[in-house]
């Protein structure tokens, strides 16, 4: 694994747990389709909450909220539509949110937890 993949999965990870200190429940980590992927997928209350995890140290380009642009925002709604798809009727029926963690370090005092970040 490289390095940059070891951090993105040290991100990923760090993530979880902190939604999870948070009352969620993860479904689903780093689901992959041809058009997209989904770092994680959680559970809060009755909403399903698709969730993008961005790691940025230089903020120079408007750090790791701003890297989620109306392209990785596409692919990350029809990595969506493929997981629930895939979940049927009942998930398909439940509200729905994307939200983004954004990190500029691996620790949890850098967390930017930006929920209902596309405001669908």
């Amino acid at each position: 694994m490289s390095a940059r993949a070891q951090q993105g999965a040290a991100a990923e990870q760090l993530a979880a747990r902190f939604l999870e200190s948070k009352g969620l429940r993860v479904l689903g980590r780093n689901l992959r389709w041809r058009d997209g992927e989904l770092d994680l997928v959680c559970e809060h209350g009755d909403t399903l909450v698709f969730v993008e995890v961005r790691m940025r140290r230089d903020g120079r380009f408007g750090g790791a909220a701003a890297s989620v642009g109306p392209v990785k925002q596409a692919r990350l709604i029809r990595a969506a539509q493929h997981w629930l798809a895939k979940q049927g009727r009942r998930a398909q029926a439940r509200p729905a949110r994307f939200d983004v963690i954004a990190l500029s370090a691996l620790d949890a005092a850098s967390i930017d937890w930006i929920r209902d970040a596309f405001g669908l």
